[in-house]
């Protein structure tokens, strides 16, 4: 598979279980369908890419940020930190979903934490941690 395609396949499929998290019933079938189809065949599919071009990059390693550069100006590299951020941001955006249900809070609490967390993965856990932080807090005032 071109690059192209993979970055274009696993963009759908990290969007189908965002879909999935944010507007469908968290059934446990669904979330373990998440969990271990979806981003299971992300992070297959970034294994395979790491395994296969990372060290073919000539220069290329994580010891400077030229050597970032040079490895993320191969795409099949590039789509591989792509897929990585795809399969951890839906992974915390799962964690997220599942502790605010058993926390209680509401889809609508929930939704602008989890959206976040889609477009720039860690600003969401820190809503999550405030809005947690915030929640522990009124409870530890009431008692």
């Amino acid at each position: 598979m071109s690059p192209d395609t993979v970055f274009s396949t696993t963009s759908s499929t990290a969007m189908a279980g965002w879909l999935l998290l944010i507007l469908a019933p968290r059934w446990p079938a669904l979330i373990g369908f998440i969990r271990c189809g979806l981003i299971g065949a992300l992070s297959l599919t970034y294994a395979v890419l790491i395994f296969v071009y990372f060290f073919r990059v000539e220069g290329g390693g994580f010891g400077s940020i030229a050597e970032v550069r040079t490895l993320f100006l191969d795409d099949p590299v590039l789509v591989a930190g792509w897929v990585h951020y795809l399969a951890f941001d839906l992974f915390i955006g799962t964690w997220i979903a599942v502790e605010a249900d058993k926390r209680g809070y509401n889809r609508l609490l929930q939704a602008p934490m989890l959206v976040a967390t889609f477009m720039f993965g860690p600003l969401g856990l820190l809503l999550f941690f405030i809005t947690r932080a915030s929640e522990m807090a009124l409870t530890a005032r009431k008692a």
